[in-house]
């Protein structure tokens, strides 16, 4: 279990610094296409932070789907979970969802939604290359 925090802080270390520089580049573009664009200083404070924890919880969340003694459902609802609820928590610090009932559902609907789309993307290409592996060995 040692291992696993290890490897999680560690992933999480590398990626972090990219939610942040998303998080400018968006800024930088809003600056160009919205008329007198401007951030205070706590604004562009609690983008960075929260960002980073984004970016550093949904990298470090990798490790799960990696846990070999786990079954795939059980790494799957620890993944799917974190990132839920780090996304679902700095989009309402940034303001970027309000806090409603309706904002939240849609969310929640959208985030589950793209979620699965992109698991079963991933699932598909690596059963495609292991496919393809297989007939390598062959």
């Amino acid at each position: 279990m040692q291992s696993i925090v290890k490897k999680f802080l560690h992933r999480g270390l590398i990626f972090g610094g990219f939610g942040p520089i998303v998080a400018g580049i968006i800024y930088f573009i809003l600056s160009f296409k919205i008329d007198n664009f401007s951030l205070t200083g706590k604004e562009m404070f609690i983008a960075i932070i929260s960002t980073y924890m984004l970016a550093f919880i949904h990298a470090g969340a990798s490790i799960f789907n990696q846990i070999e003694d786990w079954p795939i459902m059980k790494s799957l609802l620890y993944h799917f979970t974190s990132l839920y609820l780090v996304y679902f928590i700095c989009y309402l610090i940034n303001s970027w969802i309000a806090f409603s009932v309706t904002a939240i559902l849609i969310f929640t609907a959208a985030f589950i939604v793209i979620y699965f789309i992109i698991w079963i993307i991933v699932v598909i290409s690596i059963k495609t290359t292991e496919r393809k592996m297989n007939l390598k060995l062959d």
